[in-house]
Parts: structure tokens; C-alpha cells; sequence
């Protein structure tokens, strides 16, 4: 549950984390992607754990409630399952077709042509 917790924070940080102060970005990023605990946290930054505990939570609401109104990673994961079924169509019924498959590995890679 953890590890799905971790990974979920990891998308909302990839995908809204521009839109978060300097401050939360940096407590963020010392909790999920160094993966350090709210005791190292405070003593690198000289704060106390409840502060810690305190931005992190605050900054984890925040990233959800983005989501909650945009979107996106929803908006995402039907894009990526409907690009998958795309793909195992193609692969299958159009084997031949070079420029077929070069535009959907573009759409693959967010390529704009």
C-alpha cells in the first residue's frame, strides 16, 4: 500500500509539481524522491517534524485537489489504454504499413508534426 501511495505522489509531483511553491517542491522531493524520513528532513532544514509532517501533508492535498479538478492523470491513463488498443491493432491488421505505425509511435512519443 506504501509503495501505491509513493508511486501515486510521484505522478501527481510529475505532473502538478510545477505548480507548487519552492518550499513544498523541496519537502516533496526530500520525502518521495530521496526517500528520507521526516526526523532527517527537519534536521536538514532545521524545522521541527511536525512542520515536516505538516508541509508534506498539506502539499499531498494540494496535488490532489489538482487532480481532483483537472484531471490529467485520469485523463492520461484512458489515453494510454486507448493508444495501447491502437497499437495491438495495428500491429495486427496493418503490418505493412510503415507510415501507420511511424504515426502512432509519434503519438507514442508526443511528437507534433
Amino acid at each position: 500500500m506504501e509503495m501505491e501511495k509513493t508511486a501515486y505522489m510521484s505522478m501527481l509531483y510529475d505532473f502538478y509539481g510545477g505548480l507548487l511553491t519552492a518550499k513544498q517542491k523541496e519537502y516533496l522531493e526530500l520525502y518521495y524522491e530521496q526517500d528520507l524520513s521526516l526526523s532527517e528532513i527537519s534536521e536538514e532544514l532545521n524545522v521541527s517534524r511536525q512542520a515536516v509532517y505538516d508541509n508534506i501533508k498539506r502539499s499531498e492535498q494540494i496535488l490532489a485537489h489538482y487532480e481532483s479538478v483537472l484531471r490529467l492523470i485520469e485523463q492520461y491513463a484512458v489515453n494510454e489504454k486507448h493508444l495501447k488498443v491502437l497499437q495491438e491493432y495495428v500491429r495486427t491488421h496493418y503490418q505493412e504499413d510503415a507510415v501507420l505505425h511511424r504515426l502512432v509511435q509519434e503519438i507514442r512519443n508526443g511528437e507534433d508534426k
